[in-house]
């Protein structure tokens, strides 16, 4: 069986975390780095594959590259993608797709025209919690949905705001609901589908000198599906992350999955129902002073080979990942 090849974009934590599960995956090859940085700055002599400082001469060199993951800063993801589909490249594009909508619909645009897929980074749709819900909620176990509250309380100071970093930077990073808690939105959009009648208080408490944006912010709306919900969050967390956190609400009970990043139910009270015991989630990514968002990067990895390969169909499509883009961006125009 011939194998799926693989060129990475962004060579920072993710991206690195994306070759390393690629070259873990025994259907995969990475042939490819591409970082405007030089390898000794990166540290990347460990994957052994060629460094190219952009993706014109990446794929000059890779022309039979299949697959090209988009790791970059935020605000480079959609041209990127343009970039790969035009050279009829399928694209991985980590959180956020895009920044903007219209930019999110150019890219589906541009992959249905070249026929290629376009796989959106979600890894936390994969952890056992996220998983579970997801069947109670299809089932329809809880009922008509009444609340849903998320709470996301993380810690990002000048740890992580550092000086000649993009991010902070307003048309790199696009908010902090773009880098840090796009994930939580998508779990949310994913239950219970798209919001509107969005009202939002957003404020910047002590990431003046280091963010171009809000830390913090207030938003409630209803679901179009019907039921009310809030996101309340916050980066302004003195010292270490507190939680993520979803609360539901519902006619036949009440569940609240909790931890740092989502990452174990710590209540659930459903009518004729027994909860099961749940696999263990995959600790956070690992940002030195920082945990991230679980470390499911293989799943990702697995599910594209299967869809190329002809065996799945896609766990995050692009139209998810544009209504991820399209409901922080209508909060933040609020």
């Amino acid at each position: 069986m011939s194998k799926i090849k693989f060129a990475v974009v962004g060579c920072g934590h993710i991206g690195k975390r994306h070759a390393e599960m690629i070259q873990r995956n025994v259907e995969s090859e990475l042939v490819a780095l591409v970082d405007v940085k030089d390898k000794e700055a990166l540290q990347v002599d460990t994957f052994k594959v060629p460094l190219y400082h952009s993706i014109d001469q990446m794929l000059a060199h890779h022309p039979d590259v299949d697959v090209v993951n988009i790791a970059s800063p935020n605000g480079f993801h959609a041209a990127q993608a343009m970039q790969c589909l035009e050279a009829n490249k399928h694209v991985v594009i980590e959180k956020p797709m895009a920044l903007t909508k219209n930019d999110a619909e150019k890219v589906i645009f541009k992959a249905l025209h070249q026929q290629k897929q376009v796989f959106a980074v979600m890894q936390n749709r994969y952890s056992p919690p996220s998983v579970w819900i997801k069947e109670m909620v299809s089932q329809h176990k809880l009922g008509k949905v009444y609340m849903v509250q998320l709470n996301c309380y993380w810690n990002r100071d000048d740890r992580y705001y550092k000086a000649g970093s993009w991010h902070g930077d307003k048309q790199l990073d696009g908010g902090t609901l773009f880098t840090q808690f796009s994930h939580f939105v998508d779990i949310m959009y994913w239950l219970f589908g798209d919001i509107q009648n969005i009202q939002a208080r957003l404020n910047d408490f002590n990431h003046s000198k280091l963010t171009d944006f809000e830390d913090s912010g207030f938003v409630s709306f209803d679901f179009v599906n019907g039921g009310m919900g809030s996101i309340n969050y916050s980066t302004s967390v003195w010292d270490k992350n507190l939680e993520s956190s979803m609360t539901i609400i519902a006619e036949n009970g009440s569940v609240k999955i909790g931890g740092q990043y989502m990452n174990e139910v710590e209540y659930c009270h459903v009518k004729d129902y027994v909860m099961p015991k749940l696999e263990p989630t995959n600790p956070g990514n690992d940002y030195g002073a920082y945990k991230g968002s679980a470390q499911n990067h293989h799943y990702v990895i697995e599910n594209v080979v299967d869809v190329l390969k002809g065996r799945a169909t896609i766990t995050t499509n692009a139209l998810e990942g544009l209504k991820v883009v399209d409901i922080i961006e209508r909060i933040y125009n609020v």
